[in-house]
């Protein structure tokens, strides 16, 4: 059981200076972006530019992983797909999906381009941005019926989703995000853990404050999340200590897969005076794969 990435970097795709500054940022993943950070008349030399880094990066021994935010597909997704698939980036980011069937169509169209240019088939991932449309938030249990073989992980984000329900704001009058947002994340959670797919944690826009950012971290890995986007470097060193199991946690998890390991075809095993299940089995695996170690 790998380690997912943790922290996730969005970079414009057509800022040399700004890829350079994110590939020395220490993040997991960097997520170089064709759809927000960049003018619709940049995106054919943002293109470019993203296909040239991958191709300058993808063999590197030591690289964080490298993904291509595209547009929506009912936009320029495909164009974006077809400039940037042949430099093969671990994966796409995919904003504005309405369900797994949109993923689909979009694998399907990766069949073709992967064949195209000889890449392996199925190599290319796919991290869906799920809760950008209220169609979007209210069809996340399909992601539970409907497997997409290519699905690595879900995200969901507050700032679209207040702009397509006409909200003023996102917020209640105290600063929290207002139930609507925290129902949307919740089931976003609820949706990646069903589908076994990584589920992923917003942006936290103030990246200068990082009292802030740590607090969001520590409530997101208690919920469940493994992972956040960041939208500034400063963002990243926070984000990876925020999901990096504890030294006693580490130790608990050991002692729990060695219980199971002297016990094997038991179901249930005692220890501290409690009884542990399997469930509490695949938690400890989690959290050493989270802390990049083996059993």
């Amino acid at each position: 059981m790998s380690a997912p990435p943790r922290s996730w970097l969005f970079v414009p795709g057509d800022s040399e200076r700004k890829l350079a500054k994110g590939g020395e940022s220490g993040a997991d993943a960097l997520i170089l972006d064709l759809e927000d950070a960049v003018a619709a008349d940049r995106r054919p030399v943002a293109r470019g530019m993203i296909a040239d880094y991958l191709a300058a990066h993808v063999g590197a021994a030591r690289r964080p992983r490298l993904w291509v935010r595209i547009n929506p597909l009912d936009g320029e997704g495909l164009a974006d797909a077809a400039a940037v698939v042949r430099a093969a980036p671990d994966g796409l980011v995919v904003p504005k999906v309405a369900g797994p069937a949109e993923l689909l169509r979009l694998s399907h169209w990766l069949d073709a381009l992967e064949a195209r240019d000889g890449l392996p088939p199925g190599g290319i991932r796919l991290l869906a941005v799920a809760t950008e449309t209220a169609a979007a938030v209210l069809g996340l249990g399909d992601y539970a019926r409907e497997t997409v073989p290519r699905l690595h992980g879900l995200t969901w984000g507050a700032e679209d989703l207040s702009a397509a329900l006409g909200a003023s704001s996102n917020r209640d009058a105290e600063g929290p995000l207002s139930l609507t947002y925290r129902m949307a994340r919740s089931a976003c959670l609820l949706a990646a853990v069903a589908a076994e797919a990584q589920p992923i944690d917003s942006l936290e826009p103030d990246f200068r404050d990082e009292s802030g950012l740590r607090a969001a971290c520590a409530a997101a890995r208690r919920e469940g999340f493994t992972g956040k986007i960041a939208i500034h470097p400063a963002q990243v060193g926070p984000i990876n200590e925020g999901f990096r199991p504890t030294e006693a946690e580490v130790a608990f998890a050991r002692r729990v897969v060695a219980a199971f390991a002297a016990s094997p075809g038991i179901g249930t095993v005692g220890m501290d005076g409690k009884m542990l299940d399997r469930p509490h089995l695949r938690q400890a695996e989690r959290v050493l794969a989270a802390a990049g170690l083996d059993r």
